[in-house]
């Protein structure tokens, strides 16, 4: 798609750039595109992006916290007028890991010690039987962090807007990712890459931190000829030679 529409000139027939994604007949979510931008000017793709089509028909897009098991715990103790100390240490009882949640059933099963003390302390049973009532439910309203919603016409016709308080304040669906699709809309990720932020940032001082007649192997002070030797290794290479089936 990227090659017919020209986004890209590589060919991916040529170079069998094929992805699951076009291949798995179950696969039927609609394909985008992931942009990376540097992140100092990524607002200004946004906002050109709303001159273009109108501010109407372009938002950002919602996203909604949820009371995760941790975290719901910490906030019925804080109601209910339990200690700190009382909370944050039945909060480090439930397990964690990168990557998963767990609920506060699971914590139960996987964690002897806390299912030990729900036996023996009633002030702890009033906190977990209240909490597991609050799991789950949503707590705040955020902004996606590079999803964008460009519409055929006013998106208020797709889904409902929300806009914080503030000057700053930019309106967003009130739908999180996955239901904008749902309602027929299509998400643009421009997302802001840090090291396109540094690579921009190294330009801007070498071009104007180094004189015209600084040799630019100075101006880098490589130190010691075993790393000039290093840097002058590498031969560059057509993209044919990526292609591990050629």
């Amino acid at each position: 798609m990227a090659f017919s529409l020209k986004i890209t000139d590589i060919d991916p027939l040529q170079y069998a750039l094929l992805f699951e994604r076009f291949l798995n007949p179950e696969r039927v979510s609609m394909p985008d595109f992931d942009v990376d931008f540097c992140q100092d000017n990524r607002y200004r793709v946004i906002e050109y992006v709303r001159q273009a089509y109108g501010a109407e028909a372009v938002s950002q897009i919602a996203t909604f916290g949820t009371m995760a098991a941790k975290a719901v715990v910490r906030d019925v103790g804080r109601v209910l007028d339990l200690p700190y100390s009382f909370c944050d240490g039945v909060s480090k009882l439930i397990p964690a890991a990168p990557g998963k949640h767990f609920s506060l059933d699971d914590a139960v099963e996987m964690e002897p010690v806390l299912k030990e003390r729900l036996e023996n302390e009633e002030e702890l049973r009033e906190l977990w039987a209240l909490a597991k009532k609050l799991e789950g439910l949503t707590r705040n309203i955020g902004m996606h962090a590079g999803g964008v919603l460009i519409a055929p016409g006013k998106i208020t016709d797709f889904c409902p807007m929300y806009k914080a308080s503030g000057e700053d304040a930019v309106p967003v669906s009130m739908l999180d990712k996955d239901d904008v699709e749902q309602v027929g809309l299509v998400k643009f990720d421009f997302l802001g890459l840090r090291n396109l932020t540094i690579i921009d940032r190294q330009c801007a001082t070498s071009s104007s931190s180094t004189p015209a007649s600084t040799p630019t192997s100075s101006y880098w002070s490589l130190p010691t000829r075993p790393p000039t030797r290093f840097c002058r290794k590498p031969i560059p290479r057509p993209s044919s030679s990526l292609n591990r089936t050629a």
